[in-house]
């Protein structure tokens, strides 16, 4: 555990490059890269909500060295894992010019021996969904929905210079995850916002699929995971979402379904500037031509 007196320290010995091994209650030092000025780190640890090994990315700004910084839990899509998203988007750039901390999570348990577990890649592993899944047969495991909001987020305050504001985006499965973490938990999170996120499971193919595998057939249990079923019916504070979602996407209309989400935050307090990008597709080079926006808006609420 780094004490309050010893962090400026700590991290200064951090941002010099050295090859410094992080003891922390839950989670052990994988690999580290130094990338703007900060650190791209991965992390491991034994997850007491999904009894098993889970890895977890987190980049350290250079502004961790003097202060504490706020935190965006940024979560993948199907298939992914925690490397996805810090190879391929180039976020780095706008989290260090912000002085943000980002967190990813993998999508899933992993290696649980649970029968079709690795039978396609829209169910199982790497799609977790960011559900509780309450079917006996995954119902051990498969406890995204917690782990990202409850363990995780303990991990992370605990051992690391965060400022108590925190945000959270994502794309896809990921974007549904941010997207319904959120509506439920609008005290906790600053800021909100999606590239092409799932935005009506109930209704979609990938949805239909990984809801009624994970919660069982009775649809009724299917809302405490639908966006578009969530919006309808919030009465939280008012908040803010940023959605980005190109028209060229091949998702669109079978599995993502956006225009049922802006239907429903209409005449409520989710207050929502939805995107739609001409000529962009579901990759990541729509997210890292959109994501300096992203960062820009999350920044205006995490960085006052």
């Amino acid at each position: 555990m780094v004490q309050p007196g010893d962090r400026k320290h700590f991290f200064n010995k951090l941002l010099e490059g050295y090859s410094l091994y992080v003891s922390m209650a839950k989670a052990t030092l994988v690999s580290s890269s130094k990338c703007f000025g900060g650190f791209q780190k991965v992390y491991r640890h034994a997850s007491e909500e999904l009894k098993c090994e889970m890895k977890f990315s987190l980049y350290l700004p250079p502004q961790a060295a003097d202060r504490k910084c706020p935190v965006l839990y940024w979560l993948s899509g199907l298939t992914c894992t925690e490397e996805n998203f810090i190879i391929k988007s180039g976020f780095q750039r706008h989290a260090a010019k912000h002085g943000i901390i980002v967190i990813g999570p993998d999508t899933s348990p992993r290696n649980c021996n649970i029968e079709g577990e690795n039978d396609s890649y829209d169910f199982g592993t790497g799609a977790g969904f960011y559900v509780d899944a309450t079917e006996e047969k995954w119902n051990t495991n498969y406890r995204m929905y917690s782990y990202v909001t409850k363990e995780l987020p303990t991990i992370i305050n605990s051992e690391f210079p965060t400022n108590g504001k925190c945000g959270i985006f994502g794309h896809s499965m990921g974007g549904h995850g941010a997207l319904t973490i959120a509506l439920k938990n609008p005290e906790k999170y600053a800021s909100i916002s999606a590239f092409a996120p799932i935005c009506n499971p109930s209704e979609g193919i990938w949805g239909q699929k990984a809801l009624s595998g994970y919660l069982g057939p009775d649809r009724s249990t299917w809302a405490n995971y639908d966006a578009t079923l969530l919006a309808k019916s919030y009465s939280g504070k008012e908040i803010t979402m940023l959605i980005d979602q190109g028209t060229e996407d091949t998702y669109l209309e079978k599995d993502l379904l956006i225009q049922n989400f802006i239907t429903a935050c209409k005449n409520t307090k989710i207050k929502l500037e939805a995107r739609m990008q001409e000529d962009y597709d579901h990759s990541f080079f729509f997210i890292s031509t959109f994501l300096e926006d992203h960062f820009d808006y999350h920044a205006k609420y995490l960085c006052q």
